[in-house]
């Protein structure tokens, strides 16, 4: 390739070389960053694509490809209706004994002497729910009572009471001999008909102290005109003993230290509630007033008797129409662990909050977040999926604000995300469960996608395995176009950074995703140009990275069908402009066709890095032709970036020499492309071109183009752009005409020789590889002129004294740069620059003694 050294005939240089040299797959010094701007086999960057942000917030974005009847609804309607009183009764967290007798009823008062024995016949399970249902309840709508103040005196032996607020109540009596006895006292009600209710064996004295509570009311009741006890006997056996009295004992001060917690602490909160429910204000003191009381008493979380009373209370709450509030009571509920159906509501209502972006600065001061990421750390998966799913929604909404993005990275949030992700990736697709946990799994990835901005965030990432999660959730969601889409947007933008780029092209897993999802997604444009930006990035870093994705079955064959399909689009689009009249909207901004192109232009720049890669590319005729295409059809003023890109693959791809080269058999077509470059108003698209022409300049057809159309004196002018990196691109392809005797006097034109004393002069200390590429130049051209007088005439004095002094290590060298800068012109200085600054020297020398 542009041969121009072997015109540098000394007998000292054994070797000649390319002009452009490939680069070693290794490590880049800081030194090698600055040379790479004019290598002419570059990697080139892109902006990532662009993701709009969506004008509402909701759980699936506006592009989504589910329909709004086969995904969870983003807006509903919530009331104290959508909670389940009956989840939320404490459990006693007793289990009893199988029994060795059969229970009787023993009738008390006029009954008394009659009894009935229970039949074996097996128990209806759906009366024994019935029943069970009823005492919670009875058991609840007493507490409610007491609440609202119904506490009935002591001293009336017979209360009537309203069949819709029945009274219930379970204590735990003692003895030496039984632990535990429960008593059932049937009491009669208006309809005259007799209801179950325990009877505590409480004494006066013990009825009294517990009337002072808010429970009280229901032992006035205890006095009937009859009552039917349950005894169960003794319980307590040498073989098979129940509980011990101590245990007994602790549970019951367990018992009595809550309640007194609920009658002193709690209780006064409610009452206040209930007082102000029409002041906004005043409830959300109160409610923040009773997170703190239930988290100095330890109560979140825990069981305890009056755990229903205290949410029937909240739950009424909700009807209030109220933001604030609603996060308040969100805030407590969730603190206070509920599931099923409560668990999904109170979700529903903190995803109703932070759909709001107004509520974002009073989510960022109540500590919603904390409640949240517990529910996604503790809650079971398949249980609980749909309430996860609004609670991932919520956490979503919160991820876009940076204050609540930060606070989620101070929470540990990216590790609660993956251990969830991992979860999810355990269920299987013949799993019932695998199809709702998608919508789940948007919701997190659309959240990881906003926390990839975090600097911490994307550490934290690397470390913790993201890589390999986000894999396997690609090929198991493959299907599942909004998967894949917010997996990709992850991707894309960690990919622009070095440390994860590095982690991904480790798995090499991922390329046959990537092809799988390209051949199965060709028309989902946002997810396309994701993955083609992604594989740039890691074509770009990694050799290792080049060479295993071309070796992939169907690699090169899924971009070229990629590039038609997203030609024949542009082409549409154009066709469709132009029939209407229209230009353009705005040339800076690319159509989606065209940054599908350009990013996929890209990855055949940066893929044909590796010599053997690009040197199969370079023999690739579809590649050749389809870069070539989009130098024909496409204006570089319509898109600049797409025709750069499609000029420096071609660049790329024309320094192989290769048999059966589709470049070479297209190299005078290929110039003349390039000419309309030349004549453009971009300058990167001027240096563009004249990079391909520097390697495609060792072609002697190609070299009599360049003089046929007079391109050499462009190159000429291009010496006095005062840019080292544009005079090192024209510098190439003067050399290569240097070959050339017949043409070394064309550097003579246009003051060619003084201009490039001058570029030497200018650039020669801080640019040693465009010093030595100079004084190849001068070498060849000055080698058949008798003197130096008739050589560089005039100049002749200030070549001699510029050489002289370039020569001089001490003069030259700049000691105070940085090392790795300073090793960095050592080794050109010493090893490029100084055996052709010195062979030159000495030949001017010896012509002017001579």
């Amino acid at each position: 390739l542009c041969r121009g050294m072997q015109a540098f005939k000394n007998k000292s240089v054994e070797k000649p070389e390319p002009f452009y040299r490939l680069s070693m797959p290794r490590q880049k010094t800081s030194s090698e960053i600055i040379n790479e701007a004019r290598s002419v086999l570059r990697t080139l960057r892109t902006r990532r694509p662009f993701t709009p942000t969506e004008d509402q917030r909701k759980l699936f974005g506006s592009g989504s490809s589910r329909t709004p009847e086969n995904r969870p609804p983003s807006v509903f309607s919530l009331h104290a209706s959508s909670f389940d009183l009956a989840e939320s009764r404490p459990v006693s967290g007793i289990r009893l004994s199988p029994l060795d007798h059969k229970p009787q009823l023993i009738y008390s008062a006029k009954d008394e002497d009659s009894s009935i024995s229970l039949s074996k016949t097996p128990v209806d399970p759906e009366e024994v729910r019935r029943v069970s249902n009823a005492r919670a309840d009875l058991f609840q709508r007493t507490l409610e009572n007491s609440l609202h103040g119904k506490i009935f005196p002591s001293d009336q032996n017979e209360e009537k009471v309203n069949s819709e607020e029945p009274v219930m109540m379970n204590n735990l009596c003692r003895s030496n001999e039984n632990c535990l006895a429960e008593q059932r006292v049937h009491t009669p009600f208006n309809s005259g008909k007799s209801q179950l209710i325990y009877n505590e064996h409480i004494s006066k004295s013990e009825g009294e102290d517990i009337l002072k509570g808010t429970a009280g009311n229901f032992l006035s009741q205890l006095r009937g005109e009859r009552s039917v006890i349950l005894e169960y006997g003794n319980c307590v056996t040498s073989a098979q003993p129940f509980r011990s009295c101590l245990e007994e004992d602790t549970r019951v001060n367990e018992w009595e230290e809550e309640e007194n917690f609920w009658r002193i602490k709690i209780l006064p909160i409610l009452r206040e509630m209930e007082n102000v429910e029409e002041n906004i204000e005043s409830l959300c003191l109160a409610c923040t007033k009773l997170y703190q009381t239930l988290n100095e008493g330890n109560m979140f979380g825990k069981r305890f008797k009056r755990k229903s009373v205290l949410l029937k209370t909240l739950y009424k709450l909700v009807d209030i129409d109220s933001d604030p509030l609603c996060l308040k009571l969100a805030k407590i509920i969730l603190s206070m662990k509920v599931n099923g159906k409560n668990l999904l509501s109170i979700c529903k209502l903190a995803f109703k909050i932070c759909r709001n972006e107004k509520n974002d600065y009073i989510v960022q001061n109540d500590r919603l977040l904390d409640c949240l990421l517990e529910v996604l750390r503790t809650e079971d998966l398949q249980k609980n999926s749909e309430a996860l799913l609004y609670c991932m929604g919520a956490v979503k909404f919160m991820s876009g604000n940076a204050v609540l993005l930060n606070e989620m990275v101070n929470k540990q949030a990216v590790e609660t995300l993956l251990q969830l992700m991992k979860q999810i990736n355990n269920i299987k697709e013949n799993d019932t469960h695998f199809s709702n946990l998608g919508h789940l799994l948007v919701q997190l990835t659309a959240t990881l996608r906003n926390l990839a901005d975090v600097p911490r965030a994307r550490c934290q990432l690397v470390c913790k395995g993201a890589v390999a999660e986000l894999c396997v959730a690609l090929e198991q969601r493959a299907s599942d176009a909004d998967v894949c889409t917010y997996i990709v947007r992850i991707l894309s933008k960690l990919s622009s950074y070095n440390d994860f780029c590095a982690a991904l092209a480790d798995c090499s897993r991922c390329y046959v995703l990537f092809l799988a999802l390209l051949n199965k997604h060709q028309k989902k444009q946002d997810l396309v140009v994701r993955i083609f930006f992604i594989l740039g990035n890691l074509m770009a870093e990694s050799n290792q990275a080049r060479q295993q994705f071309f070796k992939e079955k169907g690699s090169v064959n899924t971009l070229i069908s990629l590039f038609q399909t997203y030609h024949k689009l542009d082409l549409n689009a154009e066709k469709r402009n132009c029939e209407k009249g229209e230009e353009k909207r705005n040339p800076k901004h690319p159509s989606e066709a065209e940054d599908v192109l350009m990013k996929l232009v890209r990855v055949l720049a940066n893929l044909s890095i590796h010599p053997s890669v690009g040197a199969a590319l370079a023999a690739t005729h579809p590649v050749v032709e389809l870069l070539v295409t989009v130098l024909e059809y496409k204006p570089i003023d319509d898109c600049e970036e797409l025709v750069l890109n499609a000029a420096a693959a071609i660049n790329n791809l024309s320094y192989y020499q290769v048999r059966s080269s589709a470049i070479e058999d297209k190299k005078l077509h290929i110039a003349e492309m390039l000419l309309k470059l030349l004549m453009s108003n971009s300058m990167d698209g001027v240096v563009e071109a004249v990079r391909v022409f520097g390697n495609l300049s060792h072609y002697h057809e190609i070299r009599d183009f360049i003089v046929q159309k007079k391109i050499y004196k462009f190159m000429i002018a291009l010496l006095d752009a005062k840019n080292q990196h544009v005079c090192y691109s024209a510098c190439g392809v003067l050399l290569n005409l240097t070959v050339d005797k017949d043409r070394r006097a064309l550097l003579k034109e246009e003051g060619g020789i003084e201009k490039l004393i001058d570029c030497l002069q200018d650039f020669g200390p801080a640019d040693w590889q465009l010093a030595c590429l100079i004084c190849k130049t001068l070498w060849n051209y000055s080698e058949n002129f008798p003197s130096t007088a008739s050589c560089f005439g005039e100049d002749t004095d200030t070549l001699l004294g510029l050489l002289t002094s370039l020569l001089d290590e001490e003069l030259s060298l700049d000691y105070s740069l940085d090392r790795d800068i300073r090793n960095y012109h050592e080794i050109y200085w010493e090893t490029e620059f100084k055996p052709v600054a010195e062979k030159l020297l000495d030949r001017i020398q010896s012509h002017r003694s001579s």
